[in-house]
């Protein structure tokens, strides 16, 4: 006598289905977003690394003095 637990169900199949599709839509959401974040954040750092660099090359900006009335 064959198991009636093993025997196919199309429900749970489609309901399966169902999930593991807004799973790997959420999934490929995160991993667009985590992308996007380290490309900020190379970039920012990057950007930050030049600015130091690049600080020491360039003469000092000259204080004008307000006028006083």
């Amino acid at each position: 006598m064959a198991n009636p637990w093993l025997k196919k169900n199309p429900f749970m199949s489609m309901w399966l289905s169902g999930a593991n599709a807004a799973a790997g839509s959420l999934r490929g959401h995160a991993a667009a977003q985590a992308k996007r974040q380290t490309t900020t954040a190379i970039t920012k750092a990057t950007r930050d690394i030049f600015d130091i660099w690049t600080a020491g090359l360039m003469p000092a900006p000259v204080k004008t003095r307000k006028r006083r009335r």
